[in-house]
């Protein structure tokens, strides 16, 4: 194709016809650049085509993960709000023991040494420079405050776990009541909030101490009145910090959706 049009140059300049000549240069010149032009509009067609899949990858990748995210921390809500009626439940028995017997005490201590936490997802999109390929600056904005607003809820929770564990644990067990309650966490499916397979049945029976515990002595102890008071307070402000972290889950999926629609 260049020989071809080399050629009609050079009859053009051969049989002097310079007028000509300029003017078939320039019409050669703007099909050049027109080709040019196509080739860059192929090319950038191309790009798009390849960013938007990838885009849209990362969007569905995103939407597993929150979702995901979001029926964890529904789970750990739950098992919060279990745990404060319990410790509230223990309240009213330490300041009314005639309407309690041992087994709810027992059912309510189970539900108020819970520790769950949550452990969500955390896409590196924002890390990798990944997150540039989302077109929605409303979530790309959201993402980047992610992780500090879990912070927000895995604090807290860091907290009571090591109360738990150094305080109110130690407490139950030296008290002597750690059979009794451990017999009826299985009996009463406690357990079951943190297995991973709640269809599978599964027992663990040890039956209750035949130790005498006097469980008046347990209610009359102002540190047990402290560490269940404790319990309560934990599983109030967690569920606070929660609810609010569940909002910003339920914000970024409802971008997701409608990013994924308009695909």
């Amino acid at each position: 194709m260049i020989k071809f049009f080399r050629k009609i140059r050079q009859n053009l300049l051969s049989e002097g016809k310079t007028g000509k000549y300029f003017k078939y240069a320039i019409g050669e010149i703007i099909l050049v650049v027109i080709g040019i032009l196509i080739a860059l509009q192929i090319n950038n067609w191309k790009e798009n085509i390849k960013t938007n899949k990838l885009e849209k990858e990362l969007l569905e990748q995103l939407q597993s993960e929150f979702e995901s995210n979001l029926q964890q921390l529904d789970d750990k809500i739950a098992l919060r709000d279990k745990m404060l009626a319990s410790s509230l439940n223990l309240i009213k028995c330490i300041d009314n023991q005639e309407s309690c017997n041992s087994d709810e005490i027992l059912i309510n201590i189970g539900y108020s040494i819970l520790a769950p936490t949550f452990d969500p997802i955390i896409n590196d999109a924002t890390s990798s420079g990944r997150i540039q390929l989302l077109k929605s600056s409303e979530l790309k904005k959201k993402l980047s405050l992610w992780t500090s607003e879990i912070v927000q809820v895995t604090e807290e929770e860091k907290m009571w776990t090591h109360y738990r564990s150094t305080e109110f644990v130690p407490y139950l067990l030296d008290f002597g009541i750690h059979r009794n309650l451990v017999n009826n966490f299985w009996n009463n499916k406690i357990s079951e909030s943190f297995q991973l397979d709640k269809k599978v049945e599964k027992s663990y029976k040890i039956g209750n101490s035949k130790k005498n515990i006097d469980f008046s002595k347990l209610l009359n102890d102002s540190k047990f009145e402290s560490l269940v008071s404790q319990s309560g307070s934990f599983s109030k402000l967690a569920n606070d910090q929660s609810l609010s972290l569940r909002k910003r889950i339920v914000e970024i999926i409802d971008i997701i959706k409608t990013e994924l629609e308009n695909k």
